[in-house]
């Protein structure tokens, strides 16, 4: 049942049995509180919270190059750009994580609620990697600082490295974050008196955007698939 909700992308296994206990997950309208229950996709009818949830059978993992000016949720009330207007298909997919509207780069997104909840797990320690172009160089002081840790309201942000972009005049920088913190690298600089004017995501799990344009997107290989479910502690 578990994995089940996990696949839905509902939480991760250890949320889901709590969910479980807590007496809200039905099974064709009766209550399970059994945490080895087996759910049989396509037969059963599973809701939470009074909700139905489903498990897609095939599933897709996408790597998407954003640009600014996009929001990273599947629709926005106002109207404004969604990474759906760009990566069209007709089954629902949404985005691992979040970038800012106008910070650009790797993207992942898939409809495999497991994958999706693992990567994003603290304890997994996905690798981000960051391009920070600031509006002046930056101070030997404020960088001894960054490699040291910021201190924000949400707690320490230290990045796993850090380093100038060579002829930039100490504008620019590479920053290697293992966390996905709200606007992280933004209030990092902010923090230090930086006005950061732009931002990419070179990197995520070790995929980049390498012979993918700015908006373009392309489906992963079934080897880069099997390289996210490792580095997201998935061997089954």
């Amino acid at each position: 049942m578990n994995k089940y909700l996990a696949l839905a992308g509902v939480g991760s296994r250890r949320k889901n049995d709590e969910l479980i206990l807590s007496g809200v997950v039905k099974v064709n309208g009766k209550i399970v509180q059994e945490l080895g229950t087996r759910v049989h996709p396509g037969r059963d009818r599973v809701t939470v919270n009074g909700r139905p949830v489903e498990v897609e059978r095939k599933l897709y993992y996408i790597l998407f190059n954003k640009p600014k000016d996009c929001i990273t949720t599947l629709s926005d009330e106002k109207g404004r750009t969604t990474v759906l207007d760009y990566v069209k298909i007709s089954k629902r997919i949404y985005p691992i994580g979040r970038l800012d509207r106008n910070t650009t780069g790797v993207l992942l997104l898939t409809n495999d609620g497991e994958l999706a909840n693992a990567l994003m797990h603290p304890r997994r320690e996905i690798e981000r990697v960051y391009r920070v172009r600031l509006e002046r160089g930056i101070l030997d002081e404020h960088f001894g600082t960054l490699r040291r840790g910021v201190r924000l309201d949400d707690g320490i942000a230290k990045p796993q490295e850090v380093a100038l972009l060579p002829g930039t005049r100490r504008k620019e920088l590479l920053v290697s974050l293992a966390e996905g913190r709200n606007r992280e690298v933004r209030r990092m600089f902010e923090t230090l008196g930086y006005d950061v004017k732009g931002l990419e995501r070179v990197s995520f799990a070790g995929f980049t955007t390498e012979g993918v344009a700015r908006g373009r997107w392309r489906f992963l290989s079934q080897t880069e698939v099997h390289h996210l479910r490792r580095a997201a502690g998935l061997t089954s």
